[in-house]
């Protein structure tokens, strides 16, 4: 199963066919399953007689589908029906007030973000294991934006919907971070319970990938400290790796010289020159709680 099929969660009673490939996957059936992974209610899924069952790629999805676009990343980009909110982006102000929703698609469309500004909320996870190493990952070589670059344990977006959007101790963004360490590295949620992610901080940053493709993101910065398996995801992961302090003074001189080809990318960068190697104390002393500063949105560049 795909990480976009893997990332939805529908009620027994929601019955949506999704197209993959040449043939449809009753959602139903074949997630429920899944669900006590993920959350411990399913999320309900309304709609109306006049709104549609299937989800259809727009024209822009088709358009990438001519172009090359990898097939799974394409489904995570266009997957959405029009009419239900449930894989659409958080739209944020500047100071992380919900505005509204939009696709994956035109949230890291740099033509979208400049013309609109638009600005959608993330999370990076930071894992460190019992030793206080740090899991790293380098995104596979078919995401869209920042191929094969190094970053942080898990970077994404929560949805907009209801069990990502509560705002009560950051829950939400917590719960998506779950899911995603899943998705991306097979983490169980056991392994991960949302109560021992910390908030440390949220900042906002604007950063191009490429000439099309890019980042506009008010970002929460969430530390957790748990020996967990890890299962890469191929299609979300190309390799992982521990490192200690040495180990990332190393990756980031490595980077910067231009060496094997390493590049990381722009948020984790931003993160271990303004954060991490402070943060990392409180790890190795047991004191996250108090880093922590959830009041202000650094404006970083």
């Amino acid at each position: 199963m795909s990480s976009a099929s893997a990332s939805l969660l529908f009620s027994s009673a929601s019955s949506i066919c999704i197209p993959k490939r040449n043939f449809f996957i009753r959602t139903s059936q074949i997630l429920s399953p899944l669900l006590p992974r993920f959350s411990r209610r399913p999320i309900p899924v309304r709609l109306s007689s006049s709104q549609p069952s299937i989800i259809t790629m727009s024209s822009a999805a088709t358009a990438a589908a001519d172009s090359g676009m990898d097939a799974v990343q394409r489904r995570l980009m266009f997957e959405d029906d029009p009419s239900c909110c449930l894989f659409k982006c958080i739209l944020v102000d500047a100071e992380d007030r919900v505005v509204g929703h939009d696709s994956k698609y035109n949230c890291h469309l740099m033509e979208k973000i400049e013309s609109e500004n638009l600005l959608h909320r993330a999370f990076s996870v930071f894992l460190f294991n019992s030793k206080y190493e740090l899991l790293l990952q380098q995104r596979s070589e078919t995401k869209v934006t920042f191929p094969k670059v190094w970053t942080n344990t898990c970077c994404s977006h929560p949805l907009y919907r209801d069990s990502e959007l509560i705002e009560e101790n950051f829950l939400g963004v917590r719960n998506a971070a779950q899911r995603k360490l899943f998705d991306e590295l097979g983490i169980s949620a056991e392994d991960v319970p949302v109560d021992q992610f910390i908030p440390l901080g949220r900042m906002l940053y604007k950063a191009p990938s490429d000439g099309k493709w890019g980042e506009h993101e008010l970002d929460y910065l969430l530390f957790i400290v748990q020996d967990v398996k890890v299962h890469p995801n191929p299609d979300e992961v190309a390799d992982v790796k521990y490192v200690n302090r040495d180990g990332l003074k190393e990756l980031l001189r490595k980077a910067e010289a231009g060496e094997d080809g390493i590049k990381l990318s722009p948020w984790f960068r931003l993160v271990v020159e303004n954060f991490l190697l402070k943060w990392w104390d409180h790890v190795e002393k047991g004191t996250l709680h108090e880093a922590a500063d959830m009041k202000t949105i650094h404006k970083l560049t």
